[in-house]
């Protein structure tokens, strides 16, 4: 199993790399909100957590993913295409206006439903998890089994409809809805404890009635633990998992520091943001690991 979350961990890598290059060639795109998330998508789509068909898109009995946070569109744009949902050429169309057909490009900044793959067009923050819980309850409604995954980020956790949502979920039983929270916190200008504290974030999960848990995010191994258990559970509440992550995981000069969000390196900066990625990800496969 080791060795599964090795590649699954080179998977994430990867998309990394073919979202910095799709950022950078299109002047656009939210680089340090992706690269946090790299190892929570990777593991949903490459550990069979996620039940998807590339083939059809549509499937009825697919797994729902929401990624809430919708400035991450970019990786999560690289990551369909790696799974076949289109060609990979098509990222080029990234932010860059009209299509192969003459039509306007659907790979917009904020997450668009035009993508194949795409469940739901999001950016505006705070909207993602009132959208998949109202998935899950039509799920249940309908004798459906499958599930639906939601992606959040921390900053918009300030939003109120999230803890609408939560108390709603709890309430109406939709354990079949499973939340993760990217919790790198930073938001647009600030660390989020600097801002209004969030903290203790799995205290305040557990009062709206769900099941939760804290693991390190980019920990494939954690990750994977949390979300099989989460799948399984017999529990009657909705889950979340608390994912600790660093924003611009893998480009050590975008890290840690403020107002980078939305932000594409250029020029020197950008040749430096793919050296050093480049040697984050060929650091790992040399020692068989992250650096923890």
């Amino acid at each position: 199993m080791q060795n599964r979350f090795f590649e699954i961990e080179k998977k994430a890598n990867q998309l990394r790399a073919d979202t910095l290059a799709m950022c950078i060639k299109a002047g656009t795109g939210h680089v340090t909100s992706s690269m946090c998330c790299a190892e929570i998508l990777a593991t949903l789509y490459y550990a069979d957590l996620v039940k998807h068909d590339p083939k059809n898109p549509d499937w009825p009995d697919r797994d729902r993913f929401v990624l809430s946070k919708g400035q991450a569109s970019p990786i999560l744009y690289a990551l369909l295409a790696d799974r076949g949902f289109f060609p990979k050429k098509w990222l080029s169309l990234f932010a860059r206006g009209i299509n192969e057909l003459g039509r306007e490009a659907p790979f917009g900044v904020h997450l668009q439903c035009t993508v194949p793959g795409v469940e739901f067009t999001t950016g505006s923050l705070g909207i993602g998890l009132g959208y998949a819980a109202g998935v899950a309850e039509v799920a249940k409604t309908d004798g459906k089994s499958h599930r639906v995954f939601v992606l959040l980020g921390d900053g918009e956790l300030y939003e109120g409809s999230n803890w609408e949502v939560a108390g709603y979920a709890a309430h109406h039983k939709l354990n079949n809805l499973i939340a993760v929270v990217d919790r790198n916190g930073m938001c647009t200008n600030d660390y989020t404890e600097k801002i209004v504290a969030l903290e203790p974030l799995d205290k305040k999960w557990e009062a709206y009635g769900w099941d939760v848990v804290t693991v390190n995010g980019h920990s494939v191994s954690q990750l994977y633990e949390a979300l099989s258990a989460a799948v399984s559970a017999s529990s009657d509440r909705p889950k979340v998992i608390i994912a600790k992550t660093i924003k611009g995981r893998g480009i050590p000069s975008m890290i840690g520091k403020l107002y980078l969000h939305g932000v594409t390196p250029t020029e020197e900066a950008a040749d430096l943001a793919m050296r050093e990625l480049s040697e984050f990800a060929k650091q790992h496969e040399a020692q068989g690991k992250y650096d923890e």
